[in-house]
């Protein structure tokens, strides 16, 4: 488990530095102060972080809440992998 939370973490950093280049790449052509640019290209990359975060605890919230028991689709009938031998006459022409 605590490497699928590192792995987590990792994927969720890696989103936020994407979302925190990007946004720095606007920013750097719009007409703004170099400290409205840093302050936030900051922002965004930790909302994005926060954001992905928040949604990983949604998915598994959702995902542990869903586990339904596989229904078997005959009952009576015991599963196998053989074919049934058939007559001729069974055998519709």
């Amino acid at each position: 488990m605590h490497i699928y939370n590192r792995r987590i973490v990792t994927r969720n950093f890696a989103i936020a530095i994407v979302n925190g280049v990007i946004t720095l790449i606007i920013l750097l052509i719009a007409p703004l102060g170099l400290t409205a640019v840093i302050s936030n290209t900051f922002l965004v990359t930790v909302a994005s972080f926060f954001t992905a975060t928040f949604a990983d605890r949604i998915v598994q919230l959702l995902q542990s809440s869903a586990s339904v028991p596989e229904v078997p689709l005959h009952r009576d009938i015991p599963y196998s992998s053989q074919l049934d031998p058939r007559s001729s006459h069974e055998i519709e022409h």
